[in-house]
Order: C-alpha cells, then structure tokens, then sequence
C-alpha cells in the first residue's frame, strides 16, 4: 500500500493522539496523555502541528472530543460506519484542501482551513489519512494491539496486514517470550 508521506504522519498522529486517551494503569489509575493545556502542547510541539499559537482549556476539551471520535472510527465494525463517522468529523472541521510546500517538505495537501484550531487540524489532517484508508478498502488496518493487557491502536502498514501488536519489540516480545515459557514449563513436566 503506497502513503505518502504527510499521509503516514497524519496517520502516526492520530494514533498517538487515540493512544493518549485514559488507560488503565498498573495502580488503577487512568492515564490521560492529554490531561491539561502543558501536554496538549507538548503533543502539539512532538508532532509539528503549524499554526498553533496560545492553546487554552478550551483547545484541550475540543483535542479530547476528537480523540473520542477517532478512537470511535477504530472500533467502527465495517467501512460503513467508518466512513460515517470520518464525514461528519471532516465536515465539522471545515476542510479546505491546500497544498503547501512548508518547513523543507515537497508539495502535500493540508486539508485545514488556515488559521483552523487545534482540535479542527487534527480532525481534517487526520480525518482524511483515516478516509485514505477507508476508500482503499483497508479499514482492517486500523486496530488495536491484541497483547491482553494493552489494547493501544496502531495502524497496520505491513504488507500482508498480519502484524498483530502495537510494538513488536514490547508486547509481541513479551507474549512470544511467555509462550516460549510456558511450553518449555509444560515439557519439563
């Protein structure tokens, strides 16, 4: 599947911004990646977001109500529904495709409206990486790790869509390395 690549970090952001949401923690206590206005920044600053100036609370309830959409469109059961859920998150946010040339990279497509904020960047940008994988008929792609105790979305890229974990090197590692130990446990006897 060929992305371009303002496409594949559209993508990369709205996993981070899905994965942000609150999570269950080792003492029971939710985690929110985006709990106040400092790590909205920090996100903002991470993923080289243009245009934004002064964030308020404001900005971070409209960044979180996004992520509660996008992390709907993840669990969306068909394309269908994904598509739904995309129109009316890209058509809230007012898209005007443009293409720009910015800070060293080629020529790609912005599709928010110049001045938008946070929360409308984030939902047209990505919105439309979403869609790009919903019309190509890859909505498969999009899950979330099957580690028991994780459940992070991540997009799959690879080329058979077989990968299974949000990182191989953390949650398949750890599963792989617990079943190779438990089958030596069992012929051990």
């Amino acid at each position: 599947m060929l992305i371009p690549h303002d496409t594949r970090i559209a993508l990369t952001t709205v996993v981070d911004l899905v994965n942000s949401a609150p999570q269950e923690t080792v003492d029971g206590i939710p985690a929110d990646g985006l709990a106040d206005t400092e790590a909205l920044y920090a996100f903002v600053r991470d993923h080289h977001i243009s245009g934004v100036d002064e964030l308020r609370a404001s900005d971070l309830r409209a960044v979180q109500d996004v992520r509660t959409r996008f992390t709907e469109v993840f669990a969306a059961p068909d394309a269908a529904a994904a598509a739904e859920l995309l129109n009316k998150l890209v058509a809230a946010a007012g898209t005007t495709p443009q293409l720009t040339d910015h800070d060293g990279y080629d020529w790609h497509v912005h599709y928010f409206t110049p001045g938008a904020s946070v929360a409308d960047h984030l939902a047209a940008d990505c919105g439309m990486a979403l869609a790009f994988i919903v019309v190509a008929g890859e909505q498969e792609r999009l899950r979330r790790c099957e580690a028991p105790d994780c459940g992070r979305a991540f997009v799959d890229l690879s080329r058979n869509r077989s990968r299974r974990y949000c990182d191989s090197r953390t949650c398949g590692n750890r599963l792989h390395v617990a079943a190779y130990r438990a089958r030596r446990k069992e012929a051990a006897g």
